[in-house]
């Protein structure tokens, strides 16, 4: 466990923006270093330079998750500039739309690359060093859409659901050996996930469907998504806790259980968000209570 985040050392993907950004303000609040790695280089270089203006002990690296050598850069670089690493926040990640059935090999290998190999690239590139020392902590970032299903942003949900499955074997992994892992499932908060496409550099457009999900989700997300820094807040809670799973919003528990009921009823999936609001009698189909 590691009750005290003091002169501690931080590394998080995804650093210039969103989540990101809250987890690297949050770690400077404890007292932390903070070793910031983004592909956006203008939004990376801006950020950094605002937080080190006020005070914080912050390196940014340009970073592409979908390269391991350019993880592994970004590891030697923390080492070098802070010499030790705690805690690495496997944060990057994007999220398109839109029917799988119109998803494309190039979509495909985008959004794998990004939401999955990016979070094994930073397991791989630091979880070596955190066994050996006997100590640290690695947090990825999946989403509630790696516990829930729906019919509009599969993809994601696919990819996410990697991320929980990744996360949940790496705790059994190495937990025996003194390092901690924490999943995180976030629901709506408000970032700029949904314009993920920002940062995709294959020239690929967004299809006419991907565009009408986008749209309403993005206004969903301005409008009733927590800010940035309630995720920030739960992740330091569960690190200095030593806990698996981190939640956003108190529903995705049940959001989650309504898959096992399916399973233990026999039936075809239902709509876990049905179920939550009532819409199905769970306890007297399934036996659940």
């Amino acid at each position: 466990m590691m009750d005290n985040l003091d002169g501690r050392v931080a590394v998080v993907t995804g650093a210039a923006s969103g989540i990101g950004l809250a987890f690297t303000e949050r770690f400077v609040s404890e007292g932390m270093r903070v070793v910031m790695g983004d592909i956006d280089e203008a939004a990376l270089a801006r950020e950094a330079t605002r937080l080190e203006a006020a005070g914080a002990d912050v390196v940014g690296v340009l970073t592409d998750v979908r390269d391991p050598s350019s993880v592994e850069a970004l590891r030697d670089q923390a080492l070098s500039s802070f010499g030790s690493i705690h805690v690495v926040c496997n944060n990057a990640g994007v999220a398109p739309a839109g029917p799988m059935v119109e998803t494309t090999p190039a979509d495909w290998r985008w959004v794998v690359d990004v939401n999955v190999l990016g979070v094994a690239h930073g397991v791989s590139a630091f979880g070596p060093l955190l066994v050996e020392q006997g100590e640290g902590h690695i947090v990825n970032t999946a989403s509630e859409a790696g516990l829930v299903t729906n019919d509009f942003i599969g993809v994601y949900c696919a990819t996410k659901h990697a991320v929980v499955g990744l996360s949940e074997s790496l705790w059994r992994e190495v937990h025996p050996q003194g390092v901690g892992v924490s999943c995180l499932c976030p629901s709506f908060v408000n970032t700029r996930i949904f314009e993920s496409q920002r940062n995709r550099d294959d020239g690929a457009d967004i299809r006419p469907n991907e565009a009408a999900v986008l749209a309403p989700l993005r206004e969903v997300i301005e409008a009733t998504g927590l800010p940035p820094s309630a995720a920030a807040d739960a992740v330091v809670d569960a690190i200095r806790a030593d806990r698996f799973w981190v939640f956003t919003h108190e529903f995705t528990p049940g959001l989650a259980a309504a898959r096992h009921a399916d399973i233990e009823a026999g039936r075809n999936p239902t709509d876990p968000y049905a179920v939550l609001l009532g819409g199905l009698e769970t306890t007297e189909d399934s036996g659940d209570t």
